[in-house]
């Protein structure tokens, strides 16, 4: 009977222990705990260097602004917009959104060199495959719990950068070098730094799958999303139809983001821009009407957003697929 009590007692304990918080969530976090920690600090700093710069920092440049006569109606060439106030609001407009572009690149060298690489190449995702975590199981855990995070940190700070470039769009105005389709604003504002963290962790997972290595991993994760990243950026004006402009005399072309631009004839037929050195004879010969120009007004902000939101999610879909068709070779037991 002591026996039988001796043997039962363990078994109870083990059974109230599977239902504790040591799953493979649990796992996962005690094993990442430095990530986690990383993570949690790299969105505190980012997040206080938006909040300053939306806060203090704004109305610090404001304050100088206003005491050079800048807000009153001044011209560019009279206000003081290098002082050292405004300059370190810029920097910290560039700093916040930095901080929130580069983060797909450290999620996939994370990715493909700690949460996957460095397990396959040490052994301890085989070793929790032959005990109780299959291998699917093993993988999809792997993906799930930092999704949570990412998604949980990026919007956090997209909503705070939002706040920090609509908060003061007399600074951005002045200081003429925070546009919503400059690159960085454009990714920090909406959907899509949600949309590259959750694509870096995907392709740094796959990364971490193909090579079997924590640094071959690290590095091809960070190649592949930078190249992904590079290459939207160039198809972005691409994914939304343009709307035209055309004039006579010509227009300024540096408030919106452009696709196209040249020259158009009296039948509407569009020549590219005339290089000549008399201009008049060109225009005269080549029976040009005027100029044309294909843009994106600040209204296609949500459009291009959601289009290439949708896009990046499709294209993490696919390598997290591939990962688990990978795995599945490998081992034979994934779903």
């Amino acid at each position: 009977m002591t026996a039988l009590t001796t043997v039962e007692a363990p078994a109870r304990k083990q059974s109230r222990g599977s239902r504790g918080p040591h799953g493979l969530t649990w796992t996962l976090l005690r094993v990442h705990r430095s990530a986690l920690w990383f993570w949690i600090l790299y969105v505190t700093l980012t997040a206080g260097v938006l909040l300053w710069t939306s806060g203090p920092g704004a109305n610090a440049a404001l304050e100088d602004l206003a005491r050079s006569g800048c807000l009153d109606g001044a011209s560019n060439l009279v206000c003081d917009t290098g002082s050292s106030k405004v300059s370190h609001w810029d920097t910290g407009l560039a700093l916040g959104s930095a901080l929130i572009i580069v983060a797909p690149l450290l999620i996939a060298a994370w990715a493909g060199g700690s949460l996957i690489g460095r397990e396959l190449e040490n052994g301890t995702a085989q070793l929790a495959w032959s005990q109780s975590v299959s291998p699917a199981r093993w993988l999809a855990a792997k993906l799930a719990v930092p999704t949570v995070l990412i998604v949980a940190g990026t919007l956090l700070l997209t909503a705070l950068h939002r706040v920090m470039w609509a908060s003061h769009p007399e600074l951005a105005h002045w200081y003429g070098s925070w546009n919503w389709y400059d690159s960085q604003i454009f990714a920090a504002n909406g959907t899509l730094a949600t949309a590259y963290a959750l694509a870096g962790l995907a392709v740094g997972v796959l990364a971490g799958m193909v090579t079997r290595r924590s640094l071959a991993g690290l590095g091809v994760g960070v190649v592949a999303i930078g190249f992904v990243v590079q290459q939207f950026q160039s198809l972005r004006p691409h994914l939304w139809p343009a709307e035209t402009r055309r004039s006579a005399t010509g227009f300024d072309d540096t408030v919106s983001m452009w696709v196209g631009k040249g020259s158009y004839t009296s039948t509407g037929a569009r020549i590219p821009d005339l290089l000549c050195g008399d201009r008049a004879a060109c225009v005269a010969r080549n029976d040009v009407a005027g100029v044309y120009l294909d843009y994106h007004p600040a209204s296609h902000f949500w459009p291009l957003q959601l289009v290439e939101t949708g896009i990046v999610l499709a294209l993490a879909a696919v390598a997290v697929l591939i990962a688990f068709t990978l795995l599945n070779r490998r081992t034979g037991a994934a779903a």
